[in-house]
């Protein structure tokens, strides 16, 4: 087990190393050992390439990566005792399940004796015990996907585990046990975990600790609750929550300051703060945090309702006044039809302010 450092990580797959070449740009990032971490990001930010670097499949173009404190960049897959789980479970259909757990033990000539012991205590683990002599190729995908988990941290020397999207082929039905028997795995062993993902749904219920992506840089590694109360972009207040986070960019003539596209005028408690500063200013609400209501309220701002999203214990109503269209998530019981007018209030507390694209403190 290890406590895992990224320093000064660039890559590039082109043969000439321009900003637009790199898949990896200006990366530091340290993983705790024992820790439950996501990569999260769209397709495409370099979340595999990255993964990649780690278990030593891909060397990086600069850059160090420490086990420990040790460097490891010029080892192979195999010295880094790491565990890779893929998309595909990696398994041999051929092979029993027991079999399967056994050989990377028998790979190193571990003794039988040894063997035997190390995979009963994995597979009582990973709730692997009824089909140890079953052949893996009867399996269901999520069945496999365990004992290919199996097959990396049987070993005693697994540094940390990671996750290449792991959840990609499974049913739905069988997505959220898989998840759970992953995280209570990672729990048990207090093994350093770190699960790529594209769905910040997956991430933010897995992981303590998550890192968010985009075109081969770190926008923000924070914790779950970290990102969805305090967005440090508006990237990431868009791709954390669903839905994400309504941004309005704010113009100021004199000492009236408006929502671009709107009539409405943004409240003095945060209209200082924006005339206090230079460059674009953008405010940032939560869906869960627009207060609305079907009944005239003093000061608030008049919308018109033009849409109704129903998602079973809430409902996402889409708003719309001038051009601007906002989102608001209300309970199940609020009661309006399309074209009704709906008051909205933005609570001073929860809009964020950010000046060309980065959170103002």
């Amino acid at each position: 087990m290890a406590k895992i450092e990224l320093r000064d990580l660039h890559h590039s797959y082109a043969s000439q190393e321009t900003d637009s070449g790199f898949a990896i740009r200006d990366l530091n990032l340290t993983w705790e050992d024992g820790s439950a971490n996501a990569l999260l990001g769209p397709s495409g930010c370099g979340k595999t390439t990255l993964l990649n670097i780690i278990s030593g499949l891909l060397r990086p173009s600069s850059g160090q990566v420490l086990f420990d404190g040790v460097d490891v960049s010029q080892l192979s897959t195999r010295d880094r005792h790491i565990a890779q789980v893929f998309q595909f479970p990696v398994v041999y259909d051929t092979m029993t399940v027991f079999d399967n757990l056994a050989f990377p033990l028998r790979n190193r000539r571990t003794g039988e004796r040894e063997v035997r012991a190390r995979v009963a205590e994995i597979a009582e683990l990973l709730d692997l015990g009824g089909v140890l002599t079953r052949s893996a190729g009867r399996l269901n995908p999520a069945q496999k996907q365990v004992v290919s988990l199996g097959r990396g941290i049987v070993r005693k020397d697994t540094a940390a585990v990671l996750l290449d999207e792991p959840l990609t082929v499974i049913d739905p039905v069988l997505k959220l046990d898989l998840r759970r028997k992953l995280r209570s795995i990672q729990q048990e062993l207090n093994m350093a975990m770190i699960y790529v993902t594209h769905d910040q749904h997956e991430a933010l219920t897995f992981a303590d600790w998550v890192t968010l992506m985009d075109r081969g840089k770190v926008i923000q590694s924070a914790s779950p609750e970290a990102l969805f109360l305090n967005p440090q972009t508006p990237f990431v207040g868009f791709f954390i929550g669903s839905p994400g986070m309504n941004m309005m960019r704010c113009e100021v003539s004199g000492q009236r300051t408006r929502i671009k596209g709107s009539p409405l005028e943004v409240p003095e408690i945060i209209a200082a703060r924006v005339r206090s500063v230079a460059g674009a200013i953008d405010l940032g609400i939560r869906p869960e945090f627009v207060e609305t209501s079907t009944k005239p309220k003093a000061e608030w701002n008049v919308f018109s309702l033009q849409a109704v999203d129903h998602a079973g214990s809430y409902q996402v109503l889409t708003l719309k006044s001038g051009q601007l269209r906002i989102k608001a998530r209300v309970d199940d019981q609020f009661e309006a039809t399309e074209a009704d007018r709906i008051w909205v209030r933005f609570p001073p507390e929860n809009v964020k302010i950010y000046e060309d694209g980065e959170l103002i403190p």
